[in-house]
């Protein structure tokens, strides 16, 4: 490996490390997608529990199951296609390299490969707790009791939120996970391409997160909600 190769590494395994303290930072000053959206669904969860027929809430959720059980099949056929070429032997490695790819020892190829299963796999494992969390929560909407004061249905909401976030947080991850795989794939090319490909996505993610038309507007429903609370108490 070159000098620009592991410049190129490092860059990567920095912001891909670093993503989760700058949205926290982020969260604290200006506000990030993800922080904004524990509020909605704590919502969303309490008024769950107003509902007497809770069919809406479960689709709801059973949809993001679906989609959840779409990315990680999808991730699993890309685990099974680089696979398939890394330990393929030298042969599917030549053949692989003759496509266009920056031509490198096969050391080097082999590491390159093996960092974009790195990725896929990370984000493998992130849809499957996914999943398995979303149907923690969704057997808690399925056994929601009939409440009749506001602070035990806010109680509640909480305790099913608190199952739901972080369900919905790995899947995020594991979305982000195709973000990081491409910029990998990019290493391909060149360090340089590695380079680039690593700061595009970083900055795409963050800025989705902050100042995406889809982050101002739930910034401004959690604001909306936030009003409502306080006038309620």
């Amino acid at each position: 490996m070159t000098v620009l190769d592991w410049l190129g590494l490092s860059l990567f395994f920095l912001c891909w490390l670093a993503y989760e303290p700058l949205l926290r930072l982020l969260a604290k000053r200006s506000g990030s997608l993800n922080d904004d959206m524990l509020t909605v669904r704590h919502a969303w969860m309490t008024a769950m529990t107003r509902r007497e027929v809770r069919l809406l809430d479960s689709q709801l959720l059973g949809h993001s199951i679906n989609s959840g059980s779409f990315f990680a099949s999808s991730n699993l056929l890309l685990i099974a296609g680089v696979a398939s070429v890394l330990f393929g032997g030298d042969q599917a490695l030549q053949g692989f390299s003759a496509v266009g790819a920056e031509d490198v020892p096969l050391p080097l190829l082999e590491a390159k490969l093996g960092l974009v299963l790195l990725c896929l796999a990370r984000g493998l494992l992130d849809f499957i707790w996914s999943i398995r969390q979303m149907n923690y929560a969704l057997a808690m909407i399925g056994a929601a009791p009939e409440i009749t004061t506001e602070a035990d249905r806010d109680a509640f909401g909480q305790a099913t939120a608190d199952v739901l976030n972080p369900a919905l947080g790995a899947f995020s991850q594991g979305v982000r996970g195709y973000y990081f795989a491409l910029a990998a794939a990019a290493w391909l090319f060149g360090p340089l391409w590695l380079c680039a490909g690593v700061v595009s996505a970083f900055t795409l993610l963050v800025w989705r997160q902050s100042g995406s038309p889809a982050a101002r507007a739930i910034r401004m429903a959690r604001r909306l909600i936030e009003v409502d609370r306080q006038r309620s108490k």
